[in-house]
């Protein structure tokens, strides 16, 4: 089956996480991904980003390998003439340029809009950029988490903040720029012919996808607590409970019924009629009470058979999983998507799918 963009060339003058996400979107998808990286530093950073226990021999690590799988790779100073020149000769049939320049890197190497644009009219540019309201500033994923909220709200009151585990700022970046250029791609081949300077920043991207803590401050002046995995207007929403074997299972229960549904399945159908908690706004009032009423009913039974009882009843819930736990499932392990490439194999989790209608 041809991929949807087997038409495609990407070039990508990004290092990191959030620009390489693009690329590789793009790349799963068929594209032909040109990844060029600094000659003089010895390429994108996170090759040097390996865990302990990581071979060495490699130019590469498992982080690298997350985001840069299925792409060409070419190592150039574009600072010098003749490298420049091979950009530009690539760029001349490129279809979209990532880039996540510092600030003055793009005039200083003379890849501006203007000239971009001018040179090569149907070319899409997608900046990634980190503080937007200070392009000067060095923004790396965890000092974005603290700057937009993310830190003060995550963790509980005895942790202090926290971050994600994840780089979350990063992840939410790339998507809303490969979300602006596949948009600059329809309005280039279907209305203008014309390429669009595309541009997004981890500082945007946090501040934009804090959407209802946003609007909870926004219109009722809530400035969240630190509350672990709870949910500030819903219980037992991210409540967590031990079980009999001592693994644990995450509640998402988001209406009355299923809070009925949820002490039936428990063996106490009662306790949905305490008055207490009756009702959403009361249990999420009395939380302590909820989860001193439901912590010793999760422990008379093994987590797996109150889990099936709660999926056969609808009731939204989970089992905590570590990551071994989560690849031992089929559906994950379909997911995995393993690369061979100058004697390196690489394993990252596919993240775009695609299935042809025909």
């Amino acid at each position: 089956m041809e991929q949807p963009f087997a038409h495609l060339k990407v070039v990508e003058l990004a290092s990191v996480l959030a620009g390489p996400a693009v690329g590789l979107f793009f790349a799963e998808l068929g594209a032909n991904v040109l990844k060029v990286e600094n000659r003089k530093t010895g390429g994108d950073v996170t090759r040097s980003w390996r865990l302990p226990n990581e071979k060495v021999a490699q130019n590469q690590s498992a982080y690298f390998s997350a985001v840069n799988a299925g792409k060409t790779h070419l190592f150039l100073d574009v600072a010098t003439p003749t490298d420049f020149s091979k950009l530009l000769d690539e760029l001349a049939d490129a279809d979209v340029l990532i880039v996540n320049f510092k600030a003055g890197d793009a005039e200083k190497f003379g890849l501006t809009w203007e000239f971009l644009h001018d040179k090569f009219p149907r070319l899409i540019l997608a900046t990634l950029q980190g503080f937007e309201s200070n392009p000067e500033r060095v923004a790396y994923d965890v000092v974005v988490q603290a700057e937009t909220g993310y830190m003060s709200m995550n963790g509980t009151s005895d942790s202090g903040p926290l971050k994600m585990p994840v780089a979350l700022m990063d992840v939410m970046a790339a998507h809303q720029l490969k979300q602006g250029v596949l948009t600059a791609l329809y309005k280039r081949d279907v209305v203008t012919q014309k390429g669009s300077w595309v541009i997004s920043s981890l500082e945007r991207a946090g501040i934009t996808n804090l959407v209802n803590q946003a609007s909870n401050y926004l219109m009722a002046g809530h400035i969240p607590e630190r509350m672990g995995s709870l949910h500030p207007n819903i219980a037992p929403y991210g409540d967590t409970f031990a079980c009999q074997d001592k693994r644990h299972i995450v509640l998402a229960v988001g209406s009355d019924a299923q809070f009925a549904k949820l002490c039936h399945v428990l063996g106490h159908a009662d306790l949905a009629k305490d008055s207490q908690l009756q009702t959403n706004v009361q249990r999420v009032k009395n939380r302590e009470y909820l989860n001193e009423q439901l912590a010793p009913l999760f422990l008379q039974h093994p987590m797996a058979a109150i889990l099936e009882s709660c999926i056969a009843s609808n009731i939204p819930a989970g089992a905590i999983k570590s990551l071994d736990e989560v690849f031992a499932d089929p559906f994950a392990q379909s997911l995995v998507w393993e690369t061979h490439q100058n004697g390196v194999t690489s394993k990252r989790v596919r993240t775009a799918g695609f299935v042809s209608g025909d």
